[in-house]
């Protein structure tokens, strides 16, 4: 399999539509319809997706287009009380955003269903697999993607089928932040590093936020033409194509 590139936006949901607009016009160059939307169906509660409205509209044609649609949690807000070490990693690695971090399987498994199950019905395709809010999963998250039959779920570090346990792809996926000086400065640097990894499949993914700030722009539009000189653009489905 040659090495692979493979871009995705976080996020995608009517609150951020226009910043949505602006990620695809910056990643269009490189890997053209071969892109990945993780969608939200109502975002922290207050920014549904309602079937008909315009920009359910929108998802349906992006997916008919040849655009892969995740499934990215139902709320993306955590509203779970932590302990111990997922309390470190809901801290760490999000503001509040590790929805499925503290769910139980039950739990997990209905707003899987549930957000597939709506997903699938505005978009008129089967989902291309689920991605956790943040990358994170609790156990009972782990639990049910199984139970729930997604074809592929993503962290931060690798991408696997819940089927079979299988690791489809591995290594770190290139992202921003910018909740303070520190991480802004440290995305940068490590983007600048991995862009030219030699891992075989490279996932870039970006967010909304992002677009709030030119350096990450640059930093992004540098990535991603870097990363396209030498890989082709790709997706997810060719990970499970290539394990067949």
């Amino acid at each position: 399999m040659p090495r692979l590139l493979l871009a995705s936006i976080h996020d995608v949901s009517p609150r951020f539509e226009s910043e949505v607009d602006r990620l695809l016009e910056m990643l269009h160059p490189s890997v053209g319809e071969r892109i990945a939307m993780l969608v939200v169906p109502n975002h922290w509660g207050d920014a549904p997706i309602v079937p008909g409205s315009a920009f359910a509209t929108r998802l349906r044609a992006w997916s008919a287009n040849g655009v892969e649609m995740f499934l990215h949690g139902f709320f993306h807000r955590d509203e779970a009380r932590h302990r111990g070490r997922d309390r470190f990693r809901a801290k760490l690695m999000t503001a509040g955003e590790g929805e499925f971090l503290g769910l139980t399987r039950a739990e997990a498994a209905e707003r899987i269903g549930n957000g597939r199950k709506f997903l699938e019905d505005v978009t008129g395709k089967k989902i291309a697999g689920f991605v956790a809010p943040a990358w994170l999963y609790g156990p009972g998250a782990l639990a049910a993607l199984e139970e729930c039959d997604v074809p592929l779920a993503e962290d931060h570090w690798s991408v696997w089928s819940p089927a079979t346990g299988a690791k489809l792809a591995s290594g770190p996926v290139i992202t921003w932040a910018s909740r303070t000086r520190i991480r802004l400065a440290s995305s940068l640097v490590a983007a600048a590093a991995l862009r030219r990894s030699p891992q075989d499949v490279l996932r870039i993914g970006v967010h909304p936020s992002d677009c709030r700030h030119r350096t990450i722009m640059k930093s992004i539009e540098k990535t991603m033409q870097t990363a396209a000189r030498s890989r082709r653009a790709g997706r997810y489905a060719d990970l499970q194509i290539a394990a067949d």
